[in-house]
């Protein structure tokens, strides 16, 4: 009994990262998305406009 939940268990956790981390995977490269991650990317290039 212990060994069939078990392995329920871990099929079932298996399962649902490998769907979090393709569901991860298509949102990164997702052409949607692109210009979001590219001025995200250029943030730390850019100066700062401060008067201190």
């Amino acid at each position: 009994m212990y060994e069939t939940l078990s392995q329920i268990a871990q099929t079932g956790g298996l399962l649902l990262f490998v769907i979090a981390f393709l569901l991860v995977l298509v949102y990164a490269l997702a052409p949607s998305n692109r210009a979001k991650f590219d001025h995200a990317a250029k943030i730390p290039l850019e100066e700062e406009n401060s008067d201190e």
